[in-house]
């Protein structure tokens, strides 16, 4: 059957219909006192969302875009930071430090483990001379289905006193409490096909008091991820350069629903999507790539020993019309991972774990009793 397609995947995700009905309308013009309105009212909705008073800037990026714009615009070429790279997107952002010339030291581990705030004391503590300008690190580490303990690594920064910290919350902004202000965090970038239930196509960027003063000696080369720009036409309700007006107007409309949920409720969900997840792999009797103690909420990494995670997930798809996400990099056809980010409910969860027993039946997997993984699911959400 057309027009079936169930995204379990960590994006883009599923978006609302009333989003949808959003992007469908005509546009209009973005130098408009209606669009400015708009503006108005997103800018004010995404400082409710971040959990802060400072300024959150909208740029026409993915959120790879987002964050280089984290990165470029408070250092300098040369600059000491630490990227920490347990999976793909800690990679890419040392990869990207090294291309614009900084001196990046990778603070490393296993993917699918969690990186190791013991290494990140050591060298923040020894650190004497204030070489280290930023630390940067992925909350969220899609790729494997980890959390880092961002809490424990920004207090660090934070005790080292001259460092920023900056932030991947690609995947966590909207489903992790992630508390801005009041950790203190310097730079948070995000991204629209996430949490924010819309397609691909924005990145946001919160930025700091303190990253604002990094960003008046900064030299990195920048101009149309310059975030002065967008600060300045943000503060008068418009953007400096042709934005993705539907985008802003379904974006308008998802924050206004997840403003109606409430943040706790937001979190609260997520948890209980992931613990459901998380309880039917382990009833289905496939291991879990990842400990329960550092699971994203955003994404659930399973392994398929003696399978072909690729074979799941083709079967997946063509018989059920649901979309799950494969390994990455070495971690092809080891894993496939299971999405539940932004607007997923506890119906998608008992769908998509109903479908994969069949598929698990199918493909011969049958070391598991028939029902067990939605009994799991089932009880977690009764329990819940």
């Amino acid at each position: 059957m057309d027009n079936k397609l169930m995204l379990m995947i960590p994006g883009p995700t599923p978006v609302p219909e009333a989003a949808l009905l959003a992007l469908a309308k005509h546009p209009i013009g973005h130098r408009t006192n209606e669009f400015s309105n708009i503006m108005a009212e997103v800018t004010a909705n995404l400082k409710w969302l971040h959990q802060t008073e400072n300024d959150v800037l909208m740029l026409n990026v993915s959120g790879t875009g987002a964050v280089e714009a984290g990165i470029i615009n408070f250092l300098s070429p040369g600059d000491r930071v630490l990227v920490g790279s347990n999976g793909k997107f800690g990679e890419r952002w040392v990869e990207i430090g090294e291309a614009y010339g900084l001196n990046v030291e990778a603070v490393t581990a296993e993917w699918g483990k969690p990186l190791d705030t013991a290494l990140f004391a050591e060298k923040l503590q020894g650190d004497t001379e204030k070489q280290i300008k930023a630390v940067i690190i992925t909350h969220s580490e899609t790729s494997t289905g980890v959390l880092n303990d961002l809490e424990t690594i920004n207090r660090l920064v934070k005790e080292h006193g001259e460092a920023l910290i900056i932030v991947d919350a690609v995947t966590s902004l909207g489903a992790f409490n992630l508390p801005i202000d009041s950790w203190g965090l310097d730079v948070v970038a995000s991204g629209s096909q996430k949490g924010y239930m819309i397609p691909p196509g924005l990145g946001f960027v919160s930025v700091s008091p303190k990253a604002w003063e990094a960003y008046k000696t900064a030299k990195l080369p920048k101009y149309y991820l310059d975030l002065s720009k967008y600060r300045k036409s943000t503060a008068k309700n418009t953007t400096p350069f042709t934005p993705p007006v539907n985008l802003i107007v379904a974006l308008h409309t998802t924050l206004r629903m997840m403003k109606n949920e409430g943040l706790e409720s937001i979190f609260t969900r997520h948890q209980r999507l992931k613990n459901a997840t998380r309880a039917a792999v382990k009833g289905l009797n496939l291991p879990l790539f990842g400990s329960d103690d550092y699971a994203s909420p955003a994404i659930t990494a399973v392994a398929t020993p003696g399978m072909e995670a690729d074979k799941i997930r083709s079967l997946m798809n063509k018989r059920f019309d649901i979309a799950l996400a494969g390994g990455q990099d070495h971690l092809k056809n080891q894993i496939f991972r299971i999405g539940h980010l932004g607007f997923v409910s506890d119906r998608d969860i008992l769908s998509c774990i109903a479908a994969l027993e069949v598929t698990l039946t199918e493909l011969g997997h049958e070391n598991f009793t028939p029902g067990g993984g939605v009994a799991a699911a089932a009880q977690v959400f009764t329990q819940s």
